[in-house]
């Protein structure tokens, strides 16, 4: 192939004047002299402008969106309006047709979500997703980037694992056994003894314990890999399939954990507004479309520029579970029966709908609740002394309510071991676990970030199989 130059760089201008090699795929062709010109570098295209005599009436019939196309041309400053460079076509070469009349993304008419979600192999070309996506891996980079610069080590965890970090038990089992001849024990249960692992095992729904196991050496730590999760829940906020963030950190409270996961989130965002600005501006222009067809009622309170700079602009507001509840108990829509939920009494577990009014309407800015109750959260947050809290913290963010969630850990063994008793972890299995507070243990704290919750708050998209390349959920496993 020749050398070709980027349409990225095309369009920065630096090479004026010269003759360049750009491809791409066809954008549109119009007035049969003008070519928009895109190659996934950037939100923007180049223009080509061609010589309709020379080009040839058959080439130029082949000149559809979507199909590929090699130019070799002059870079030249541009005289008309939209852009400031353009390429004057000397030769053209079409390395792939694409037929219009079964092309299913046709600029006349503008695909609806629900659409392209059916087509995900085809979705990257349009402008929306070539947008998420580069954000999205913008914001991957920024995640190491942050963590490189803190010192911490990056570890992969399983995805084949044993035990269920959560201890909910909606796991997908991982198994080599046949289902239509299942070898059975004495006592009628399956027999994992005869399969490839030589017990039950599933996919990970989490990192968190094994990054545990590693922060207590290496002193911190973060994972970033895929999980999953068995609910049958069919929203357009779970995916069954995900990518989550996951630091641990030896020597630190409730506190420093805090700190982290706000310092984090202010660098990736940042990074996200210095370096993805063209494809947030569309996406914020978007944002904008969808919500003036949305009911008065329903639309939001910020543009999604807006409310990118509204979560870095101040510190995030703290307070514990409790105070939160008081304030949600004695709020209006509490009172007049606007809630979906009504907040009745302490002990309640939040839904989005309180979540999102705690940040948006009651203090107008990211907020990190602290110290729930332990009956409503997992086994390994450390118990507080007043023996009915643990140490945990959540945190909110407007327009999509909890992005953070996280926790001090149980460092004390015999907490530890009580506490998976009452939950019914089984212990026997988890002795590898509990070695870690048996030799050297010392405080330390972590939280989990949903990376598609991150991008799903960054880009302004309402759905969450909008924001990952191919999407599994209840029912689908295309591609």
């Amino acid at each position: 192939m020749k050398k070709r130059i980027k349409i990225v760089d095309a369009l920065r201008g630096e090479q004026v004047g010269q003759p360049v090699t750009v491809m791409g795929w066809v954008r549109s062709f119009r007035n049969n002299q003008f070519i928009a010109l895109n190659d996934g570098s950037c939100f923007g295209s180049l223009q080509i402008v061609v010589d309709i005599d020379k080009l040839g009436l058959e080439t130029a019939k082949r000149l559809t969106a979507g199909a590929a196309i090699s130019v070799d041309g002059l870079l030249i400053a541009s005289q008309g309006k939209g852009q400031t460079v353009e390429v004057t076509a000397q030769q053209l070469e079409i390395l792939g047709d694409c037929p219009a009349d079964e092309y299913p993304l046709q600029l006349k008419n503008r695909p609806s979500l629900e659409y392209l979600r059916e087509i995900a192999h085809l979705r990257f070309r349009t402008n929306t997703f070539g947008a998420i996506f580069r954000v999205r891996h913008a914001l991957s980079f920024a995640i190491h980037q942050f963590y490189n610069q803190r010192g911490f080590v990056c570890m992969h965890s399983p995805i084949i694992t044993g035990s269920d970090a959560e201890g909910a038990g909606e796991m997908f089992r991982v198994t080599t056994l046949p289902l239509d001849k299942l070898p059975k024990t004495a006592d009628g249960k399956v027999d994992f003894k005869q399969d490839f692992f030589e017990k039950s095992t599933h996919l990970t729904v989490s990192g968190q314990l094994e990054a545990e196991l590693a922060a207590l050496a290496l002193g911190q730590v973060y994972t970033f890999g895929p999980t999953f999760r068995a609910e049958n829940s069919n929203t357009s906020r779970h995916l069954a399939e995900f990518w989550m963030i996951e630091p641990e950190v030896a020597f630190a409270d409730l506190t420093d954990n805090m700190n982290l996961a706000e310092d984090m989130l202010k660098y990736v965002i940042e990074y996200a507004l210095t370096h993805c600005r063209e494809d947030l501006d569309f996406l914020n222009q978007r944002f904008a479309e969808e919500d003036k067809s949305k009911p008065v009622a329903e639309r939001a309170e910020m543009g999604l520029l807006e409310k990118l700079q509204f979560c870095l602009k101040e510190p995030f507001q703290r307070l514990t579970y409790t105070e939160a509840i008081e304030i949600l108990k004695n709020s209006t829509p509490n009172k007049k029966g606007k809630f979906k939920y009504p907040i009745k009494a302490w002990g309640a577990d939040l839904q989005s709908e309180h979540e999102r009014y705690l940040v948006e309407k009651h203090f107008k800015k990211p907020v990190i609740l602290t110290d729930y109750p332990m009956e409503i959260k997992a086994f390994y947050m450390r118990q507080n002394n007043d023996g009915k809290t643990v140490a945990a913290m959540d945190i909110l963010f407007p327009g999509i309510g909890e992005i953070i969630g996280g926790s001090q850990r149980e460092e004390r063994l015999e907490k530890l071991k009580q506490r998976m008793l009452d939950m019914h972890i089984p212990i026997e299995e988890m002795q590898w676990f509990l070695d870690t507070r048996r030799f050297g243990s010392c405080p330390h704290a972590g939280f989990g970030l949903g990376f598609e919750r991150l991008i799903l708050f960054i880009t302004g998209m309402t759905n969450i199989r909008d924001v990952i390349p191919f999407p599994r959920f209840p029912g689908s496993a295309t591609f």
